[in-house]
C-alpha cells in the first residue's frame, strides 16, 4: 500500500539529540506484524533485517472503520474482487478519522502472543496504536516519522515514514485516498462468515517479505479483520471492534512526547 500522507509535525516537548544506530536496535518483548526494526508487531527483537506490521497497513497501516456492528448485507449482490475493493475504496474515502478497539495475535518463529489496545486514525498520514495489554507499548505515526516505545525502555526508536516497513503500515492506505487494487496485486475473492468476504492478495513492493495479506470486508467495503503472512511462515492477525467513525481526534494526539531522560534513535531503513 502507499505510504502514510502528507507531513505533519511532531514537535515533542522533550526531544534528546537522535543518535544514528549503525545497526537496527531493538529490545526484546517489546501492530500488521512489526515494526521495522522489530521482529513482529509491537515487539521488538534482534535482527539483522529491519522487519516484523502493506507498505502493510501499506498496505498495512491501518484497521476498519465498522468493526463492532457488522452492517447489512442485504440487498448487495454477490461481488466479484473488483466490486468488493471499490467498495473499500468509496467507504474509506468518505472518512476523515477513525477510532477503534484492535486485537492482535501472532503466532510463528516457536513463539504465540496476543495484545490488545485502542487504535486512532487521522487524516491526512497519523495512525496511533496505544496498547491496554501491555501496558504502556505505543506505535506512533505522525505523517513524517514513526515511533516506536514501550514503557521502560531505554530508548525511543524512529524512523521516517517514507521508509517504513511495518506490518502496521498496511492501514496507511486507509490515510489517504485509497485505491486498494493498486496496494495489493492479485486480488481475490471469497466467502467468509455472517455475510462478510475474504480478499487476498500479494501487497505492492513487499514479496520479499510478505507472502499474503486477507482482508475480511464486510458487503460494504468496512474492513472486520486483516491477515498477513510473512515469507517466514509467521502470521499476524488484526480484528477491529467498537468502531467509532469520524470522531473528533485533536491533532496534538499523534505528536510524540519523548519521555524525559530517554535518547532518541534513528533507525535504520530496511534492506
Amino acid at each position: 500500500m502507499s505510504a502514510g500522507g502528507n507531513s505533519c509535525s511532531s514537535n515533542s516537548t522533550q526531544n534528546p539529540k537522535a543518535e544514528k544506530a549503525a545497526y537496527p536496535v531493538r529490545t526484546a518483548g517489546c501492530p500488521i506484524l512489526a515494526a521495522p526494526f522489530a521482529a513482529r508487531v509491537g515487539s521488538f527483537r534482534p535482527r539483522i533485517r529491519m522487519r516484523s506490521t502493506v507498505s502493510v497497513l501499506l498496505f498495512l497501516c491501518l484497521a476498519t472503520f465498522s468493526f463492532a456492528q457488522q452492517p447489512s448485507t442485504k440487498n448487495l449482490a454477490t461481488p466479484t474482487a473488483h466490486d468488493l475493493a471499490q467498495r473499500v475504496d468509496h467507504h474509506y474515502n468518505h472518512l476523515h478519522s477513525l477510532k477503534a478497539g484492535f486485537n492482535e495475535s501472532y503466532e510463528g518463529l516457536g513463539m504465540s502472543r496476543n495484545e490488545s489496545g485502542t487504535l486512532l486514525l487521522l487524516k491526512p498520514g497519523r495512525m496511533r496504536w496505544d496498547y491496554a495489554s501491555p501496558a504502556g507499548k505505543l506505535f506512533l505515526l505522525d505523517g513524517k516519522f514513526a515511533w516506536f516505545y514501550s514503557k521502560g525502555d531505554p530508548q525511543v526508536q524512529r524512523i521516517a515514514a517514507k521508509q517504513l516497513d511495518d506490518l502496521r503500515s498496511p492501514l496507511r492506505f486507509l490515510l489517504g485516498h485509497t485505491l486498494l487494487e493498486k496496494e495489493i496485486d492479485h486480488l481475490t475473492l471469497a466467502s467468509a462468515p455472517n455475510g462478510a468476504y475474504k480478499l487476498a492478495g500479494q501487497p505492492r513492493g513487499q514479496e520479499k517479505r510478505i507472502h499474503s495479506m486477507t482482508l475480511t470486508v464486510a458487503a460494504d467495503g468496512t474492513i472486520l479483520a486483516i491477515e498477513i503472512e510473512e515469507t517466514d511462515g509467521a502470521i499476524t492477525r488484526f480484528t477491529f471492534t467498537a468502531e467509532q467513525p469520524n470522531v473528533p481526534i485533536p491533532a496534538n494526539t499523534f505528536r510524540f512526547i519523548v519521555p524525559a531522560g530517554v535518547p532518541v534513535v534513528d533507525a535504520m531503513p530496511p534492506i
